[in-house]
């Protein structure tokens, strides 16, 4: 029985692992701000803009992008994978059409490589926000932007004030699932980078597979999940808290 051990060496900076996890914690935290926030915002987009009117072929475009989430995450993963490698179709064509004069560094440069697979991700997870928000705006009744513009309001004022507004509070939940989802990540990294360059796309759900499947320290492992896991709890009970404030606040008004 060690009792708290385990966490005090990985909390600490006087070990191997406590040198690993501060960087792979700093990393994860950025990935879940990206990864949550910039499939909000551009699922958002990608929705007004196809459900906007006068725009043709609705049905057509959203089945495209649906496409995105019936092909299996871990072969459209695979396939950006070859698409992205050093000479893969892509620094091929960019290669040959003369627009650079070697490979693009995807997975052999820290920094591309943590732009890489939060691209990826991007393109997974953005259909799945935009079935979500089309769902709202086709339910949004057309009444309250025909008073806003009899009003004066632009198209701005109107997004600003009458569909964030009523997207937000059905959407919140979606919100906090994706941000623990992706504090549990796991396929992206491993496949794409298996945590690489030098470490630089480890995210703490794979450094807990590295303790226990690779190092065999289950004891260590154990430890990383709960502090992931309080993380994680940490997260929600602030993101519904919000929730409440705004609720309450949106009431008043």
């Amino acid at each position: 029985w060690i009792g708290l051990d385990n966490f005090k060496v990985i909390l600490g900076s006087d070990s191997t692992i406590g040198h690993t996890f501060w960087p792979v914690l700093a990393w994860t935290l950025v990935w879940a701000v990206f990864a949550t926030f910039l499939n909000y915002l551009l699922g958002v987009i990608l929705a007004m803009l196809i459900n906007k009117k006068g725009i043709r072929f609705k049905a057509f475009y959203r089945t495209l992008f649906v496409l995105a989430i019936a092909v299996p995450q871990f072969v459209s993963l695979l396939v950006m994978k070859n698409v992205l490698a050093e000479a893969g179709p892509m620094n091929v064509l960019l290669q040959e059409l003369g627009w650079i004069s070697s490979p693009l560094p995807f997975f052999t440069d820290p920094t591309w490589a943590r732009v890489t697979v939060i691209i990826v991700d991007l393109w997974i997870g953005i259909p799945y926000t935009m079935l979500i928000v089309s769902g709202i705006l086709m339910n949004i009744p057309e009444d309250l932007y025909e008073a806003a513009s009899i009003d004066g309001a632009t198209k701005g004022r109107q997004f600003l004030s009458i569909t964030i507004p009523l997207i937000s509070p059905v959407i919140f939940y979606n919100l906090v699932t994706q941000l623990v989802q992706a504090f549990q990540e796991f396929n992206g990294p491993y496949i794409i980078t298996n945590g690489g360059p030098r470490g630089s796309t480890t995210l703490i759900s794979l450094l807990v597979y590295n303790y226990a499947f690779k190092s065999y320290d289950m004891g260590m492992a154990s430890a990383l999940a709960w502090i992931m896991f309080i993380i994680v709890c940490v997260l929600t009970i602030i993101a519904f808290t919000s929730q409440k404030k705004w609720v309450y606040y949106s009431d008043e008004r």
